[in-house]
């Protein structure tokens, strides 16, 4: 039942308090009508005694201690989903933003979802080809998986996201995409709709959009609107989705702000205590359930301050996450593009979706060699800076060949190159054999002799 209070008790911040309220609870939705009857909404983020504080989404700005109006809804907030969702474009808070109106839907949800059980859940396996060989290859993204992208201010994640939408796809099943941006500048905004219209793959697409100067909170509620949009799809309608997110690091400042204007005590860095928790609460909604043949696989995009992989951000992403894909300045400064870093990289749940049946035979130790090799690229590298690159031995200049071929011809690709896992993989063999078979130690004579011999002779 609806219950409506008059007054304010205080106004602080993006914050009201409201007293004597009785039933109240956390996260319920409320109404806020102000003296020229504007009406905005707000959600209970503390309840103590017969107080509720309230957030309000549009800001506080014009509200009146003594005449204002709050609505309590006694429900949180909720979406309408439908499968007519797919190929539109919604504000963060889940309404249209692309002029075709409402969306009828076929059911509403609150957009903090479920727990899932985890005696439902299903190991992840099966790849989704990204088209790019870096990942593919090395850091295969797997159905279920939630593969975070490590990114610095002025990298090219923004163009890696664009491509990952146009080019991912699934070998079976109906695959959707659920695309999430929070505070990006209108530039931004507009690249990413101008991007998906001319490649046609808006259709398959659902967009959530929070702009810069959006309201903070609305920042908040943006990330966890687009993972209930994919549960539906995926769960209700057994789809194959892909939810990226980004940039998280815009996500946990606007936590801040909110938790500091509430005066909670900060922990690292000023973020609050709770940030892990709050984090974990949305990337766990990835995976498998045993009632649905669908998916939920999420790459969350993070711009690390200063290149700082320690930041309490990335860092608290690592440890809930499986796995991160790590963007490389030096390699953005050689030009090279997506400048994914190897060595950083990794991908725990790769195992499980590659090698016969999934992708080729040869993949894992192809890519096992790819990464042990090139990390002796890195020891010749620091070698020839000491005594120059003339002076290494013939080994040396090898692996100085392979890394720069490696550098060039694998991970450098044309932003709109979607490779295939085979081509993929046919590229790392060229590559090895720049190198002498004997110092491939990580792959048996079995494949060596089919896949190095055969073209080496």
């Amino acid at each position: 039942m609806a219950l409506e209070y008059v007054g304010l008790n205080k106004i602080e911040g993006p914050l009201v308090v409201v007293k004597g309220v009785k039933n109240a609870s956390y996260e319920e939705m409320v109404e806020i009508i102000s003296d020229n009857d504007e009406h905005r909404w707000g959600r209970i983020i503390e309840v103590y005694e017969d107080k509720a504080v309230v957030q309000v989404f549009e800001g506080t700005s014009g509200l009146s201690l003594t005449n204002t109006k709050s609505k309590f809804t006694g429900k949180p907030l909720e979406i309408p989903l439908s499968k007519e969702m797919i190929g539109r474009v919604f504000n963060g808070m889940g309404k249209p933003m692309d002029g075709l109106g409402d969306i009828y839907p076929d059911e509403t949800r609150d957009i903090n979802g479920m727990p899932i059980n985890p005696v439902s859940r299903q190991y992840p396996n099966n790849f989704i080809q990204t088209g790019i060989s870096s990942i593919d290859g090395l850091n295969t993204l797997i159905r279920g998986q939630k593969l975070p992208i490590f990114s610095g201010n002025g990298l090219a994640h923004d163009h890696l996201a664009v491509q990952i939408v146009r080019q991912a796809s699934i070998s079976d099943g109906d695959f959707a995409i659920v695309f999430a941006a929070m505070g990006i500048k209108h530039d931004v905004e507009t690249f990413f709709r101008r991007s998906f219209e001319k490649s046609g793959v808006l259709q398959k697409v659902v967009m959530f959009l929070n702009l810069a100067d959006d309201p903070v909170v609305e920042r908040i509620v943006t990330p966890r609107c687009a993972l209930t949009a994919a549960e539906y799809l995926a769960f209700k309608h057994n789809m194959q989705v892909l939810v990226i997110m980004t940039d998280m690091t815009a996500y946990a400042e606007a936590l801040r702000e909110i938790s500091s204007s509430k005066g909670e005590i900060p922990s690292r860095k000023g973020y609050p205590g709770y940030l892990y928790s709050d984090l974990a609460s949305m990337f766990e909604r990835a995976g498998i359930i045993e009632s649905s043949t669908g998916s939920i696989t999420q790459i969350p995009i993070l711009t690390m301050p200063n290149d700082d992989i320690t930041h309490p951000i990335p860092d608290l992403t690592g440890y809930i996450t499986e796995g991160q894909i790590v963007l490389d300045r030096a390699l953005s400064l050689k030009s090279v593009y997506p400048p994914v870093s190897p060595l950083s990289s990794l991908s725990r749940l790769m195992k499980d979706g590659i090698g016969e049946g999934f992708t080729r035979a040869d993949h894992s130790a192809l890519a096992n060699q790819l990464f042990s090799s090139y990390a002796r690229v890195g020891e010749a590298r620091a070698l020839a800076s000491v005594i120059g690159e003339d002076e290494l031995g013939a080994s040396d200049k090898l692996f100085m060949q392979f890394g720069r071929s490696f550098e060039e011809k694998f991970i450098a690709q044309d932003r709109d190159e979607n490779r295939s896992i085979e081509h993929t993989l046919d590229i790392g063999w060229e590559l090895l054999r720049i190198l002498p078979r004997s110092e491939l130690d990580r792959i048996d004579d079995e494949l060596l002799n089919e896949y190095y011999e055969e073209v080496k002779k």
